[in-house]
This record gives C-alpha cells, structure tokens and sequence, in this order.
C-alpha cells in the first residue's frame, strides 16, 4: 500500500520515526512534510494528505500533530476521508474494522513512539468488517442516507 504521512512542526521527529517503520512493514511511505521544526500551520498539511487520499496518490494515511486533534479536523474537511484520532491499538483496529477509517491522527505531545508505532501497524493490518457497519459508514460519506430516529 501507499501510505501518505503529513505532520506539523510538533511531530516531525514522530512522522520520521513511521515513516521508517511503514517501510519496514513493507508499505510505500509518501512523507508531505514537514521536513524541518520550523512553525508551520497543521491545516495546511491536513489538506495535502486529504487531497492525496482523494486523488488516488495514497491508500491510507497517517496525520500527526501535537493533540492529533487540530490535524485530523483538517484531513476530515475533505469528503474522501474518513480520519480517527487514535490513541492506542484498539481504536486504531475499531477504526478500521468499524469506521473504514483510510487515515489515521495521532498527537506526538500525548502518543509514545512505540505506541505510536503499534498503532500504525494495526490500523494498516486490519480489514474493514462491512455487514452491519457498511450501512453506517455509507451514511458517514452520504448524509442524505440518514434517517431521523422514530
């Protein structure tokens, strides 16, 4: 899989840092930037890794900020993208199995590396469960599809 990575200044050091290990699972990793700590504005690189998602340059994705919060907005902002703020496997494996989440946001002030790291491997090794969830999630792309509750 493509595996487009974007941060902001705060978690530079942690994009590098899966940046290696998405090679190291064997996944092409596409770094957006940044490239150094320089202050930069993390909408700005959410919309780089929403727009790769959507153009069909990357398969998934990984969005680092320092909550996670502010970036995974930005990616969000984008119709093709479903992102989840993770913190630890579980969430990063109901993301996938539940929520056909494609990009997933982590804060590199509130995530250690190897949670981090443990995160990313789950979330790119689980499937989509479908069935039941496939209907939610239709509705997450199609907001007409809602109905209001009886």
């Amino acid at each position: 899989m493509r595996i487009a990575l974007a941060s902001d200044h705060a978690a530079v050091a942690l994009k590098a840092l899966l940046v290696e290990h998405v090679q190291s699972l064997g996944h092409e990793a596409i770094d957006l930037g940044p490239f150094s700590a320089d202050s930069v504005d993390y909408p700005d690189f959410g919309y780089k890794l929403g727009q790769a998602i959507a153009d069909g340059s990357a398969d998934k994705g990984i969005a680092l900020c320092g909550s996670g919060i502010g970036i995974s907005i930005a990616v969000n902002r984008n119709p093709a993208c479903r992102c989840a703020l993770v913190s630890e496997p579980l969430s990063a494996k109901l993301s996938r199995e539940h929520n056909d989440a494609n990009v997933i946001a982590m804060g590199a002030r509130l995530t250690g590396q190897d949670m981090a790291k443990e995160c990313v491997t789950v979330f790119l090794a689980t499937a989509f469960g479908g069935d039941r969830h496939a209907r939610r999630v239709d509705k997450l792309s199609h907001p007409q599809l809602s109905k209001e509750p009886a």
